[in-house]
């Protein structure tokens, strides 16, 4: 029913007004009526028993034998008493009637309401001659064109005995009136709070919405493939945090799409130059093009360009192990000093070929380390591949093991040459990334080493990272735990 955020704002504000307004008409209209109930009660029983004190005090000055003669003779006086005591209250109307019930006298509101000659009934008037005072909330004896409240006492005369009683009637229309002032007052309450909630939900609820539908629009253009699409950062509250943490995600979308769509460009050269050298290469043999004291010299290019297929393969089937959670690391103790050593003696052609000037450092002739030994043979390898790859002419290529406090062993690997910009710097470990956008100078990668080598240090709980000055030098960086 209540598809809109806004929507459900109103609903939900209007429900709790409406709510809180019912509870509070409702405690209001019983603590009035409860309140209302006692004074009314009160205020007939002061007048009921003044009314009957005054009568008894005249039969005391009066020799009247019977109340009808004493309300006859001193008519004055006890009119007049009887309209002060129903002045003490608008709805208040005084009957004194005698002890067969008929009204002798009445004085109030509701006076004009009262036939002549009309008595009470006899079953009430029984009870009040026996000397009980009597209370009712809800009553007529069709005297009234209203229900009443009725108070009764006896009035004795000057032989201590019951000669009549005093009446004193109230209705309830004065609270009724009442609680319909309130009732009226409340609900003009609720509607101003009503449309004065309206306006501020409307306020509030567009700043939360607008910036959700915002993000809503750009997550549909993601939908499509259009990632450069970010939203307005509004404030300092959650949705602006939410919009922040979109853009993040947007940015970080927007980088692994270019370095997909730069992945697959460089694996489609990579893929088609080694084949189209090779193809060309063994076309040429076989048709004869290519004389037979060449052959030699050109399989050897053809072994070049299959084992660097080879090693592209072998990057892309360890990125989908690493990716499908499939690899798995065995850890054992090993030196890591003669595994660097190892790697140092197998890049010496290359090495030569550049020649750079090595520097290698172990702080013992032998560092034990726990961990897997070929992975950390295939980090090694990638970074002095990278290292000799990338380091000028006649530079230096440092290769250091050192010990660090809390059992632990760092691994560097130095070289003079490009470096890495400051703004290649944070993107080095991820998939895909080659600092070397122009392919002059590294054109057998695919931008894979250096994330899988953040992988495999991340799986071993380790931290890998690099230092560059750019034009100057480049350091990578790595630990391991000793046994």
């Amino acid at each position: 029913m209540f598809k809109s955020v806004f929507a459900k704002y109103i609903s939900a504000f209007m429900f709790i007004i409406l709510l809180s307004f019912t509870v509070i008409i409702v405690v209001i209209a019983s603590i009035i009526a409860s309140y209302s109930e006692q004074a009314k009660t009160d205020i007939m029983e002061t007048a009921a028993r003044s009314s009957a004190i005054f009568l008894e005090g005249k039969f005391e000055s009066d020799d009247a034998p019977e109340l009808a003669v004493l309300v006859n003779n001193e008519a004055e006086d006890i009119r007049a008493m009887l309209s002060v005591v129903s002045s003490n209250s608008d709805d208040v109307t005084v009957l004194i009637t005698d002890n067969g019930g008929r009204i002798l006298l009445e004085a109030g509101r509701d006076r004009a309401e009262i036939s002549e000659g009309f008595t009470i009934p006899k079953p009430l008037m029984d009870e009040v001659n026996n000397g009980s005072e009597i209370f009712e909330k809800a009553s007529n004896y069709s005297i009234f064109s209203q229900t009443q409240a009725v108070y009764a006492v006896p009035v004795y005369n000057s032989n201590n005995s019951v000669c009549g009683t005093v009446f004193v009637c109230a209705s309830s229309m004065m609270l009724t009136q009442l609680l319909e002032v309130i009732i009226k007052a409340v609900v003009v309450s609720i509607l101003w709070v009503l449309l004065a909630a309206l306006i501020a939900v409307y306020f509030i609820s567009d700043r939360v919405i607008s910036p959700l539908k915002d993000i809503s629009h750009a997550a549909k253009k993601f939908a499509s493939g259009k990632f450069d699409t970010r939203v307005t950062v509004r404030g300092s509250d959650e949705v602006s945090e939410l919009a922040i943490a979109f853009n993040n995600m947007a940015e970080s979308l927007d980088n692994y799409d270019t370095m997909r769509n730069t992945f697959m460009s460089n694996v489609s050269h990579d893929l088609r130059s080694p084949m189209t050298s090779i193809s060309g290469f063994v076309d040429g043999i076989l048709d004869g093009v290519i004389p037979p004291e060449k052959h030699e010299y050109y399989l050897q290019i053809v072994s070049t360009e299959i084992k660097r297929l080879s090693r592209l393969v072998a990057s892309l089937l360890d990125l989908s192990r690493i990716q499908a959670g499939e690899r798995k690391f065995t850890m054992s103790p090993f030196d890591i000093c003669e595994v660097a050593r190892e790697i140092l003696i197998s890049f010496e052609q290359k090495i030569n070929n550049k020649r750079l000037e090595v520097e290698f450092n172990c702080d013992d002739d032998r560092m034990i380390v726990l961990a897997d030994r070929d992975a950390i043979y295939q980090i090694l390898y990638n970074l002095c591949d990278n290292a000799v790859k990338f380091a000028r002419e006649g530079g230096i290529l440092s290769l250091s093991v050192e010990k660090l406090k809390g059992r632990k062993v760092l691994v560097s690997v130095y070289n003079e040459g490009q470096g890495i910009s400051e703004a290649d710097i944070p993107y080095v470990f991820e998939r895909f990334y080659k600092s070397d956008k122009s392919r002059g100078l590294n054109k057998s990668g695919v931008g894979l080493g250096l994330f899988i080598s953040k992988t495999i240090i991340e799986a071993h709980e380790e931290k890998i990272w690099v230092e560059s000055d750019f034009g100057e030098d480049c350091c990578f960086h790595f630990t391991l735990s000793c046994e």
